[in-house]
């Protein structure tokens, strides 16, 4: 297993660093600050909270560490999340500010969740990833990029051509994540630009996304396949048939593109489901 520990403690205020490395090193799997409160760290066997309170200097401070005050976290920024090094990535709530209807950023966090960033090696040997194409769904917290990562790295090494990945906040594959000998990363670029550059620039036999969340991803993806690339990609819904019931990805299963649909528990378990209508 693998985590860049020692970023996401540099992100947090200094206060609760030691306390957080004893608690929650091998365990923690999400770290929320709310400002007046105690910090709560939902571990893998059970949750505890520290004493101290956590005020807005102390949530000013992780989210100017961990953005590094870059252009490129404040454009995430305006979608409610930020990805700190190491690939963490950190959920914002507050006082948005909205401009013609969009979202454009936060006048005022006062809660963070910091979801810990994990690799591990071999978790998805079972999945028959031969050339096909893959789509794996789960509720949110529910490891789709975790598998997927590793699930990129297996084909990588199974000798099935080279994988094209569209990285674009930098949380597949972040630095000390290996992610295999056939494996080409794009990172800064939105998917559906970036899946169809790959397709152009560097003819891959798999191309492989981290959520996929609007038409234009659906679209991009449906030309890549349509191209003869196979297809690795994640999206939210809990079940097949609330996948299917979800208007934006009905022309992707209606594409018939995928041949497997990995389906993650709650408990992180999963199962295989073929791609039927």
């Amino acid at each position: 297993m693998r985590c860049a520990w020692k970023e996401l403690l540099a992100i947090l205020p200094i206060w609760c660093r030691s306390e957080v490395d004893e608690l929650g090193q091998d365990t923690l799997q999400e770290l929320r600050l709310r400002m007046g409160l105690p910090p709560e760290l939902v571990r893998s066997n059970g949750t505890i909270r520290l004493k101290r309170s956590v005020s807005a200097e102390d949530l000013n401070y992780v989210v100017n560490t961990a953005s590094r005050y870059s252009p490129w976290s404040a454009a995430s920024a305006a979608q409610g999340y930020i990805t700190a090094p190491g690939g963490h990535r950190i959920g914002l709530c507050g006082q948005a500010v909205v401009q013609q209807g969009d979202m454009t950023g936060m006048r005022q966090v006062t809660s963070l969740c910091i979801r810990i960033a994990r690799d591990f090696d071999g978790i998805a040997r079972k999945i028959q990833y031969g050339s096909g194409s893959i789509l794996i769904i789960g509720s949110p917290g529910s490891g789709k990029t975790t598998l997927l990562r590793d699930l990129i790295r297996q084909r990588s090494g199974a000798g099935n051509g080279s994988i094209a990945v569209v990285d674009e906040r930098g949380e597949l594959f972040p630095p000390g994540f290996p992610s295999g000998n056939r494996t080409d990363i794009l990172g800064g670029c939105g998917k559906a630009q970036g899946i169809e550059m790959l397709v152009r620039t560097m003819g891959p036999a798999t191309i492989a996304v981290d959520e996929i969340t609007s038409e234009h991803d659906c679209e991009a993806l449906i030309k890549a396949g349509w191209c003869g690339v196979n297809l690795l990609a994640t999206a939210h819904a809990a079940s097949k048939e609330d996948l299917y019931a979800r208007p934006v990805y009905r022309p992707l299963v209606k594409s018939h593109l995928f041949d497997t649909l990995i389906v993650l528990q709650s408990d992180k378990s999963w199962k295989a489901e073929r791609m039927e209508l």
